[in-house]
């Protein structure tokens, strides 16, 4: 059996984290602060994935979202450039 991920946060680390989750002007970082915080309260990473947080994420992107916070902090939770659907037609193609 796989061990749970846990998450241990200085007072530091969880100020940060909770004024990301309460202030942040982008939703995608401040739901991905709020499941940080939920984990290092306790909570398993498939209890905050399924019932934690507005919509129900698979528990293997939560788990993603801990490994690049303890990897990387704050900057892992960010979406990364080149990441999603890339554009069909380009209007720099016709000039």
């Amino acid at each position: 059996m796989p061990k749970p991920i846990t998450l241990e946060l200085t007072s530091k680390e969880k100020e940060e984290l909770t004024r990301i989750r309460d202030h942040h002007p982008k939703a995608y970082m401040r739901e991905r602060a709020a499941a940080l915080l939920k984990i290092a309260a306790g909570r398993s990473g498939r209890d905050v994935a399924l019932n934690g947080l507005l919509k129900p994420r698979h528990p293997d992107t939560v788990y993603g979202w801990v490994r690049r916070y303890k990897a990387e902090g704050i900057e892992g939770l960010r979406i990364r450039p080149g990441r999603g659907r890339k554009p069909a037609f380009s209007p720099s193609a016709l000039e």
